[in-house]
């Protein structure tokens, strides 16, 4: 941690977990045959991607996954499907982010869409009684606001940017290999966070 004054994080699989089978079963459940060809975490076709840059809206998107769903399949069962893959914030790497709020500059970037990050801020207020991760940041950064998504070198430009960071004093955490290797060749220095270590190993706890 020599020389890093500010903290860059990725959210799914890093401080909430996620588990992509989930998303995966509930539209096979649905109806939807091999849903994991459409979508996974290395690869998403473009619906997803158009999802996660803002390019389609959340109406958009439930429309044409209503195409290859049985006909009566409803809104919020859609919804709950896409949903379904959010899972929990251990409290013990909420409890890292507030130590290293102390010491160091804590960034969001996320690639997501408006869906999940509804979705999200519902778990963590109805966990741990707070209504945003904004909470635990200096800024947060989700990729269908910011109109362009991780591994493109524009998502970490824009937080370099907007907040004065220079990349040699800049460290990132993904747990994505394409993110990790994205931001090295911007010269922010990266861990790729492999489970089952996560932010715990990284960041031992005082107290």
């Amino acid at each position: 941690m020599q020389g890093i004054r500010h903290i860059i994080f990725d959210l799914g699989g890093v401080i909430l977990n996620i588990d992509y089978n989930r998303t995966s079963r509930a539209f096979e459940a649905l109806g939807v045959e091999d849903f994991g060809k459409h979508y996974s975490q290395m690869h998403a076709d473009s619906l997803f991607e158009d999802l996660e840059t803002g390019r389609v809206s959340e109406a958009e998107f439930v429309h044409k996954l209503k195409g290859v769903l049985p006909e009566g399949v409803s809104d919020e069962q859609i919804i709950a499907a896409w949903n379904a893959m959010l899972l929990d914030y251990p409290v013990a790497r909420l409890q890292v982010l507030q130590q290293l709020r102390n010491h160091y500059d804590l960034f969001l970037l996320s690639n997501t869409n408006a869906i999940h990050m509804a979705a999200f801020n519902k778990i963590l207020e109805k966990e741990r009684g707070i209504p945003s991760l904004a909470a635990f940041f200096d800024r947060t950064y989700y990729s269908h606001i910011m109109g362009c998504r991780k591994p493109e070198p524009e998502a970490w430009q824009m937080v370099l940017e907007e907040n004065g960071l220079k990349p040699e004093h800049t460290l990132f955490i993904d747990d994505t290999l394409p993110n990790v290797e994205a931001a090295q060749a911007l010269g922010i220095r990266s861990i790729h966070l492999q489970a089952p270590a996560t932010i715990l190993d990284i960041f031992k706890p005082k107290g």
